[in-house]
């Protein structure tokens, strides 16, 4: 044990200057530090042991007890720095599996499974036998749980697609809209603007028909319909327009300052001439705000410069002359 702290000073040292320089250093040290006086001391048993006066099969028994206990620590510590490493460097290499609760439950169970075995063969168990059995086991659970493999399955194809990722704004077909909070082996959570948690069979959000609304970016036009009187001057309204829209561009959170927005007559209405804005919002949620500001200022400046947002005009008649009836005489 005396060793062990001696080392794990030593590992200590280094690995504090890696945690100065980010802040997976700081989390790997963490990690590496406890298991190491725990690694001294099953190995100080082990040599006590060996010179010891107890039976050799007793020693046997223990020294591969003490080296199963061993690998199980390595590999619990590899989960952890897995997880550590997936959460850190997924997201910026690309091509690798993105960070959601599926991903890295997979990796612990493929580095738990391959400790396991290690373990077996330390103890001189015979893993074939075990490989058989689980095929013809993993063979009946597949047919009993077949909705929730078909869930697990969706959710890595989910995954491994990057059409759909964790952050992302989504709406579907059947109207659930906001952002994926994460991808789990049986359904995948999205947050709603109201506050509230969707969840959503990952076989189901397969076979939807879904929206992202950011892909292949988060910048989105976003349309405003305006209404003008028929005797406006269209070149007026056009040139006035787009002062308005570009300054509240500039000014309110979320609008994107760079966009030159620009206006498209497209009806002629009953009792308006119809036409559309296009701005530009830095991703979907922006759109609100950036509608209410523009709207309030267009308003006040249409009421300066005279332009006219008529009412919908409707012509009733009131009286309705009766059809005679068909015995009728005249």
């Amino acid at each position: 044990m005396i060793v062990g702290l001696i080392v794990r000073a030593i590992v200590s040292v280094r690995l504090a200057r890696l945690a100065e320089q980010n802040k997976i250093g700081r989390v790997v040290k963490d990690i590496v530090r406890g298991p190491v006086i725990i690694w001294f001391f099953m190995l100080g048993l082990y040599l006590a042991m060996e010179v010891s006066v107890l039976p050799a099969n007793i020693v046997s028994i223990a020294g591969k007890i003490l080296l199963a206990l061993g690998i199980l620590s390595i590999t619990l510590m590899a989960v952890n720095l897995a997880n550590v490493l997936i959460a850190k460097h997924s997201g910026q290499i690309k091509g690798v599996l993105p960070i959601t609760s599926l991903t890295q439950n997979i990796a612990r169970i493929v580095i738990l499974m391959v400790g396991i075995l290690i373990i077996l063969n330390t103890l001189g168990i015979s893993i074939a036998p075990i490989l058989a059995t689980l095929g013809v086991g993993g063979l009946a659970v597949a047919l009993a749980l077949q909705d929730t493999l078909g869930n697990i399955f969706a959710g890595f194809y989910i995954d491994m697609s990057r059409q759909i990722r964790v952050g992302d704004y989504i709406k579907l077909d059947t109207g659930e809209e906001g952002y994926v909070l994460d991808i789990t082996w049986r359904a995948t959570k999205i947050r709603a603007l109201a506050n509230n948690i969707i969840l959503i069979p990952n076989e189901k959000l397969t076979k939807a028909i879904a929206t992202n609304y950011y892909l292949p970016e988060k910048e989105m036009s976003v349309l405003v319909q305006v209404r003008v009187h028929y005797g406006s001057d269209l070149n007026k309204v056009e040139k006035v327009t787009c002062e308005v829209a570009k300054d509240v561009m500039q000014y309110v959170k979320g609008g994107v300052t760079s966009h030159e927005p620009f206006i498209r007559f497209h009806t002629f209405g009953d009792s308006s001439i119809n036409f559309s804005v296009i701005l530009r919002a830095n991703e979907f949620t922006d759109q609100y705000f950036l509608k209410h500001e523009f709207i309030k200022k267009l308003h006040h400046r249409y009421a300066q410069e005279g332009i006219t947002i008529p009412y919908p005009i409707r012509s009733i008649n009131f009286t309705q002359e009766k059809a005679p009836d068909q015995g009728e005489k005249f």
